[in-house]
């Protein structure tokens, strides 16, 4: 009986504590890591979340940028910081759901050192040819690529990026035989694309856009289960028959794991009111991004099923990090 009043009472100081952690929270400055340069996508986004949410509860919210081993000291800093709302990570595809297959050495576990708080927004790729390439439909692409295998050659922004792994997984599902030609970053691949020096590639939306409504490179299909209301011409690879190619570059809300469900759920709500902030949507969907929010469980069903869909190809197209 003595030990069941002592849990009684213990479970009730929890409880009660909760919601007044998160009326007290924040009591200092709080700092948004990003894994990436200033100017980039997760800077930009972590940026406006910083200003809308710094200017709700009066307490500096501090951008850090933390570049460094695509991501990876950024991600393990944050992993490894205190549990107690006052460190944020922004993080990506490529730290929170491709490398956990592609480093067996990463310093951090991805499913289990991080607490999800919102997903802020998806880049979906889409798969762009040279303007001169004869298809002109995923269809026609694949035709040529079986008609002349190992003749085409795809460019991707480095080994195991979202573009790379888009484009395996494209040539396992349509078996085809085209060649990868990795570059160290996006622009110097996309400058090759509109050269002609490689025939197609998976970028995403915001980086392609321009160059697909100046006709520079041809836009065959997004990779997203619906059209992009920015290309509302193109197609998706659904339509275009193949459904299993989907991907692109997301963006995410993070805390280290064990950092309190109230301040969670307080984050949560910013990161919503933040981003459907009507000055913030207009300067990011003109661009390409496609703002998802909802809940913190929702990113974390989420990123388990880009995890596990990026490992298949990782696995089957015997990728490696070099």
């Amino acid at each position: 009986m003595w030990i069941a009043r002592c849990l009684a009472a213990l479970v009730a100081v929890v409880v009660a504590a909760a919601p007044v952690l998160a009326q007290d929270y924040p009591a200092k400055p709080i700092r948004v890591i990003v894994p990436t340069a200033p100017g980039g996508m997760a800077d930009i986004l972590a940026r406006y979340f910083a200003q809308k949410f710094g200017e709700k509860t009066n307490q500096p919210i501090i951008v850090e940028n933390k570049t460094g081993a695509g991501g990876v000291i950024a991600a393990d800093y944050v992993a490894k910081a205190a549990p107690d709302g006052y460190t944020l990570y922004v993080g990506f595809h490529a730290t929170n759901a491709i490398l956990p297959t592609l480093d067996p050495k990463l310093p951090y576990n991805a499913a289990k050192d991080f607490a999800p708080i919102l997903h802020i927004a998806n880049l979906p790729n889409v798969l762009v040819v040279n303007s001169k390439v004869e298809a002109k439909s995923v269809k026609e692409l694949v035709e040529l690529a079986r008609a002349k295998p190992g003749a085409l050659s795809y460019a991707s922004q480095g080994i195991g990026s979202s573009g790379h792994i888009a484009g395996e997984q494209f040539r396992l599902l349509t078996r085809t035989d085209i060649v990868h030609v990795p570059y160290k970053g996006a622009a110097p691949a996309l400058q090759d694309l509109i050269a002609g020096r490689v025939a197609m590639m998976f970028d995403i939306v915001p980086f392609a856009l321009q160059h697909i409504r100046d006709g520079s490179v041809r836009g065959l299909a997004v990779a997203a289960p619906q059209r992009v209301p920015v290309l509302p011409d193109i197609p998706t690879m659904a339509e275009a028959g193949y459904p299993g190619v989907q991907g692109g570059a997301w963006f995410a809300l993070f805390a280290p794991a064990g950092t309190p469900p109230a301040v969670i759920d307080l984050l949560n709500k910013a990161g919503r009111e933040a981003f459907t902030a009507p000055d913030v949507r207009d300067k990011l969907e003109p661009r390409g991004v496609v703002l998802v929010l909802g809940s913190p469980a929702e990113l974390g069903a989420w990123i388990a099923t880009d995890t596990e869909r990026w490992a298949k190809v990782i696995r089957e197209a015997g990728i490696k990090l070099e």
